[in-house]
C-alpha cells in the first residue's frame, strides 16, 4: 500500500477523544489530526513522539489530516486501522498466506452472520467459501513480541463466535492478525488486557478456526506486509 503522496513529520503534542490528535508539524503549525484508531494505543502515544500524516485534498473531509505512523522502540509503526484490510488482501494476492492461496475470487466487506461483515470472502473454483477476518496489532510490551488486542474488545469476541458459526456451517473461517511493525517475530494474545477475548479465541480455535500473523515494511512512502509472524500456541 502506497501512500500516494509523501507523508509529513510532525511531533505528537496529544491524543484524545480517541480519535483526535494535536500534532505539531516540522514547520511549526499546529493542526488536530484524525487518529483512526479505537483502541488504547497503548506505549505508542507518548507526548512528543515522531509521528507521520497524510493529508486528504478532500474538501467536505472535517479534518484534512490523518494520523498514519508513529516512531516508538526505535522503529516506525502504523497506527491507522483504516488500511488493514488492504493491506491483508495484497499479502493475500501476492501468496504470502500459502494456506489461503488458490482462492478464484476475492470480495471484501461482505455480510454474513448476525447483522455483521466479513473483511474478505474468498471464493474457490469449487464455490467453497473462506471467511477471513482480520485484526490490526501494534502493541509490544516485550521486545519482539507482539499482542493482540490492546483493550477490552467485545465486538472482537463476536467475531470469533460469528467465524465457529461458519464453520459448523460448512464453511472455512480464518483470523488474520497484521502486525503494522516490523520488530516482531512473535504474536500473542493479551490475555491480561481481555480475557474475554483471549477465552473466545481459544474456543473458536478449538473449533476449526484458523489463525496466521503477517509483518510489516513501514516506511513514509508505503506500508506492506512481507512476512509471516509466529503466533504463540
Amino acid at each position: 500500500m502506497d501512500f500516494g503522496k509523501p507523508l509529513i513529520r510532525g511531533r505528537l503534542v496529544k491524543r484524545y477523544k480517541r480519535f483526535l490528535a494535536d500534532v505539531v508539524l516540522d514547520s511549526g503549525e499546529e493542526i488536530t489530526a484524525h487518529c483512526a484508531n479505537p483502541g488504547s494505543m497503548l506505549g505508542l502515544n507518548a507526548p512528543g513522539s515522531l509521528v507521520y500524516l497524510s493529508r486528504s485534498d478532500n474538501p467536505a473531509r472535517k479534518l484534512a489530516w490523518s494520523w498514519e505512523i508513529i516512531e516508538a522502540d526505535g522503529a516506525l509503526v502504523g497506527i491507522s486501522t483504516a488500511h488493514p484490510n488492504k493491506l491483508v488482501e495484497e499479502a493475500l494476492l501476492s501468496g504470502l498466506i500459502p494456506e489461503l492461496s488458490g482462492f478464484a475470487s476475492l470480495r471484501r466487506e461482505v455480510k454474513y452472520g448476525k447483522n455483521s461483515r466479513i473483511d474478505i470472502l474468498l471464493e474457490d473454483a469449487g464455490g467453497g467459501l473462506t471467511y477471513v477476518e482480520v485484526k490490526n496489532v501494534h502493541l509490544m510490551r516485550q521486545a519482539g513480541l507482539a499482542e493482540f488486542p490492546d483493550s477490552v474488545t467485545a465486538r472482537g469476541a463476536k467475531h470469533l463466535v460469528e467465524l465457529e458459526d461458519m464453520v459448523r456451517a460448512g464453511h472455512r473461517a480464518v483470523m488474520v492478525y497484521l502486525v503494522q511493525r516490523p520488530d516482531c517475530s512473535e504474536l500473542d494474545f493479551a490475555a491480561d488486557i481481555d480475557p474475554a477475548y483471549a477465552a473466545a479465541l481459544r474456543q473458536a480455535m478449538a473449533g476449526g478456526v484458523e489463525a496466521f500473523a503477517i509483518g510489516c515494511e513501514v516506511t513514509p512512502e508505503f506500508i506492506r506486509a512481507t512476512r509471516k509472524v509466529a503466533i504463540r500456541a
